[in-house]
């Protein structure tokens, strides 16, 4: 089993920066392909960025590439998510989750969550 817990959220203006932190026990991250979701009110969950395991493959939805960054450090087991030049539409509560590093990088399917952290952006 992989614990997830995600910190960082906030209400911060519209222009500005957060860094969400995703720290994992029970097993190390290495192995697993980490992933960031959001979810807004009213709308489907969405998957934001992704890293594999090796870190040396990223995705990102077209929405946030440019402005977001995803970065792991295997040997804190944590993973990262940089979210630069925010948008009120960045809004939602953002997920951390994790996988078995196979596949197409833009799967959905993942294995474990954490409970998420609320991003506000107001305008």
């Amino acid at each position: 089993q992989v614990q997830l817990v995600e910190s960082g959220g906030g209400l911060v203006q519209a222009g500005n920066s957060l860094r969400l932190s995703c720290a994992a026990s029970g097993r190390t991250l290495s192995t697993y392909r980490m992933g960031w979701f959001r979810q807004a009110p009213g709308k489907e969950r969405e998957l934001v960025a992704v890293i594999r395991s090796s870190g040396g493959s990223t995705y990102y939805v077209d929405s946030v590439k440019g402005r977001f960054t995803i970065s792991r450090d295997n040997a804190k087991n944590t993973v990262y998510l940089q979210m630069n030049s925010l948008k009120p539409e960045d809004t939602g509560v953002y997920y951390c989750a994790a996988r078995i590093d196979y596949g197409p990088i833009d799967l959905i399917i993942y294995d474990y969550w954490g409970q998420g952290t609320q991003v506000t952006v107001s305008s």
